[in-house]
């Protein structure tokens, strides 16, 4: 194991049998890409071997901290040793950094193939830091590579290669899901996309209630929406897209997610401000819930569903059949809102602008639609959520978030 510092270097050599050794060293300027020139040699007599295990390939030489680090833009790392100990199975690394990096990782393994080792990264990206949650289903030892790039490079360099012991791993169920992004929690890309103050900062929420309310602020020219995914599915009824619903307050967006059971769920976070027709991606969440959670989807969300709009009552897309249901609504702008099921309820609107009534949701199977006028002179409804009719107790349909 080589670590090299701006000043010197450190070699820990581990003789694989019992026996005599010849070490040679190379170098060269740093600056240099010129051929390594041997320099000197050392004999080492191995009286009787380490039985340990054998380390992680590392075909970039070096361990711990590139010697050159700070010139990448990295001040330091909350590890100052090239051997990190995840006791536990899992660890957080961050590298203060002297400008917004970009930063990839690579962790390898002996028993790590590629699709696993990548459930075993969440990389976050702040102005300031850079941080990569690390989850090791093995136990032994691994190597975790770190490389950067300033937001407007080409390339990402290679600025740590860091050894980790696995004493305990965590179970592979636990890893994270598939398809995180470089950018997990808040960080330079919300800020980039005009969302600040975010509810929360870090990348993971663990969840006990099966439930959460992710916030940030917006500029009223920006929109976002959000997905919610699984990789395994067991038991949800409805799509998960009907577990998360995205609610646009005058200078505020909330992400609200009820988790239909329990497991561990990617929320992605997409924007669009209203000079670009496509969304594109802002950040990913990780959720994690090991109690189990049995919430009820929300409605079904139309496109006209947007800005202003505000579902207070009820929370949940899925309805007791021959029940009454209190509605209340905020649909900015419309001249009439009513409830279309087995009879159609006109709401009345109230001083604080809320449109609210009571509807008979009727029988099993119906399908109740919110709908709205947005003119006196327009003779059709528009249809802005949609709810399901079942039957059974209330108990046993449980509320949504």
């Amino acid at each position: 194991m080589m670590t090299v510092s701006e000043n010197n270097m450190t070699i820990k050599v581990t003789p694989p049998t019992k026996g005599l050794f010849d070490l040679m060293i190379f170098a060269r300027h740093s600056d240099s890409q010129d051929p390594y020139n041997w320099v000197c040699s050392y004999q080492i007599q191995c009286l009787e071997p380490h039985n340990g295990e054998k380390l992680p390939e590392n075909p970039f030489h070096f361990w711990g901290l590139h010697q050159k680090v700070r010139d990448f833009g990295i001040k330091e790392s909350s590890h100052k040793d090239e051997l990190l100990v995840a006791p536990q199975g899992s660890l957080l690394l961050t590298l203060q950094t002297s400008q917004p990096l970009l930063a990839m990782y690579e962790l390898v393994n002996k028993d790590l193939d590629a699709a696993l080792s990548k459930k075993c990264l969440a990389a976050q990206a702040e102005e300031e830091k850079l941080s990569c949650h690390v989850l090791c289903p093995f136990q032994g030892y691994y190597r975790l590579s770190v490389f950067v790039k300033d937001l407007g490079g080409s390339t990402f360099r290679n600025a740590a290669n860091f050894l980790i012991r696995c004493l305990k791993p965590v179970n592979q169920n636990e890893l994270f899901p598939s398809g995180l992004s470089m950018h997990c929690g808040s960080g330079i890309s919300s800020s980039s996309h005009g969302l600040s103050n975010p509810s929360h900062s870090s990348p993971i929420i663990t969840t006990k209630l099966g439930k959460c309310n992710i916030t940030f602020h917006t500029p009223t020219d920006v929109e976002v929406t959000a997905s919610l995914s699984k990789d395994k599915v067991i038991y949800a009824k409805y799509p998960l897209e009907r577990y998360i619903l995205v609610t646009h307050l005058r200078t505020k967006v909330s992400v609200c997610v009820v988790l239909p059971e329990s497991g561990i769920y990617k929320v992605g976070l997409f924007g669009r401000s209203k000079d670009h027709k496509d969304f594109a991606h802002i950040c990913d969440y990780v959720i994690r819930c090991f109690t189990d959670p049995s919430w009820l989807p929300f409605p079904r969300v139309y496109s006209l569903w947007r800005r202003g709009y505000v579902l207070l009552e009820p929370r949940t897309g899925v309805l007791q059949e021959q029940s009454w249901v209190r509605f209340r609504v905020k649909v900015p702008k419309a001249y009439q809102a009513v409830v279309l099921g087995q009879e159609k309820t006109v709401l009345q609107q109230t001083p604080n602008m809320v449109w609210e009534g009571d509807v008979f949701t009727g029988t099993a199977g119906t399908q109740v639609k919110l709908a709205a006028k947005f003119s006196q002179q327009c003779s059709s409804l528009e249809v802005i959520l949609a709810f399901e009719v079942e039957g059974g107790s209330s108990a046993s349909l449980g509320c949504s978030g």
